[in-house]
């Protein structure tokens, strides 16, 4: 129940937790906390001495009325009855309509589950189950009692076929994994920070912490599946295998201005080019509020951000003589994503993490092997690992080390309601 799930007890892994986190815990503990005194405050105070005049009385028919604020006055001392039917609501549904994993059932993706597990020091296996996306790109993590469980959306689970990239959902599954040994589920947690959802911008960033601590779980369980991760959410399913991953993290640092900071602040998780930025770079961790400076990027910028003057955008003619004189580092026939049973020439990580700056064609120009090769990171990077622990054998060049509650979703910058489960 205080996260005596995992051998590391309440306070997790703590090199993999985001350094926001604890604080912005603690600021969601306190506003519970305020939020139930000022409750017992009120009630102390309507049921004292009826007998007010003016002002008064009329503050009092508003909490008496039956209107909004007597519901709230009702509901929230229920918020733990509430939270934990939800959540056993939610585990009966999984447990009633989805595809369990087990050694019999999608059993690749159940050893990952079990493996994450261990790595992160769980007493026991979690369940783990599949959900019909119907489209959707996404996956969760929630407990029930002193039950745990993830689920995967079909439509995710799918990446980590053969034909596709096994070790993004390998780094999913941690990120969600992840997300049950920081004790994001536990349900004294969720009961003592549950009204900060509704404080503007604060329970967002409270969120977006644990999605950050989560990504550095995935990170840990799967470096090598930080491109094909990224690029599911940036991309989707299919066109995924396409994005390049420097470029994604790059414009982390260029998109600049108010409503772009606006934007994330009002999601429940980072948005994804500071992300990506995050799981690129592990010498430093992810932004919360404000966005890395531009001085972290590794490449020139290969098009306008959207926060330039509109008058300093290329004209058609001007980017169609680029484009006329450079290559890409992806094949023409291979644009539009990659598909089960076809093989490529170019291995998806030569795409991800290769160069995203054109390259002049003809005589001068570099071969198409040369083209496609990652390029290297630059000097002083912190070579990949997490914090400080050694580098996974394989670990591909350029590739360096979230979300309040974790999940792999596209986070809906409106999404302020309080979650029961992590995603």
């Amino acid at each position: 129940m205080l996260n005596g799930a995992t051998v590391h007890g309440i306070a997790g892994i703590r090199g993999l937790r985001h350094p926001a986190e604890i604080p912005l815990l603690i600021a969601a503990v306190l506003t519970t906390l305020m939020g139930y005194g000022m409750w017992f405050v009120i009630i102390s105070w309507l049921a004292g001495s009826s007998e007010a005049t003016g002002l008064e009385a009329e503050v009092r028919n508003l909490f008496l009325d039956g209107g909004t604020l007597s519901q709230v006055l009702l509901v929230i001392p229920l918020v733990p009855l509430i939270v934990w039917a939800v959540r056993a609501i939610m585990y009966a549904q999984l447990r009633a309509g989805s595809v369990q994993m087990s050694p019999t059932q999608f059993p690749e993706g159940y050893r990952m589950v079990v493996e994450a597990a261990q790595e992160f020091g769980l007493r026991r296996v979690p369940d783990a189950y599949v959900v019909l996306g119907n489209g959707q790109i996404n996956a969760f993590a929630s407990g029930h009692g002193f039950r745990r469980f993830v689920a995967v959306y079909s439509d995710l689970f799918e990446i980590g076929g053969r034909a596709r990239d096994p070790e993004a959902l390998r780094f999913i599954i941690g990120h969600e994994v992840g997300h049950l040994a920081a004790g994001h589920v536990s349900y004294f947690r969720l009961i003592f920070s549950q009204l900060v959802g509704y404080v503007p911008f604060l329970g967002q960033a409270f969120s977006r912490a644990q999605e950050y601590t989560a990504d550095n779980h995935g990170y840990a369980n799967s470096p090598q599946g930080v491109s094909g991760a990224m690029g599911v959410l940036a991309g989707g399913k299919y066109l995924g295998a396409e994005v390049n991953t420097h470029a994604l993290a790059d414009r982390a640092t260029r998109e600049k201005g108010f409503w772009l900071h606006l934007s994330n602040w009002l999601s429940s998780h980072p948005i994804n080019t500071w992300r990506a930025h995050a799981l690129r770079d592990r010498s430093r961790p992810g932004r919360i509020m404000i966005r890395p400076p531009e001085s972290t990027a590794w490449f020139p910028p290969s098009a306008p951000s959207g926060s330039e003057w509109s008058g300093s955008w290329p004209t058609p003619q001007q980017m169609l003589s680029v484009l006329d004189s450079t290559t890409t580092s992806v094949p023409s026939e291979e644009q539009f994503g990659r598909y089960p049973g076809l093989s490529y020439q170019t291995p998806r990580n030569e795409l991800r993490w290769s160069s995203p700056v054109p390259v002049p064609v003809g005589p001068a120009g570099p071969t198409a092997s040369q083209v496609n090769r990652p390029t290297p990171a630059p000097a002083g990077w912190q070579q990949p690992g997490s914090y400080g622990r050694p580098s996974p054998a394989g670990d591909e060049p350029g590739l360096i080390d979230d979300h309040g509650t974790g999940s792999f979703d596209l986070p809906d910058p409106q999404d302020r309601r309080p979650d029961p489960g992590q995603s």
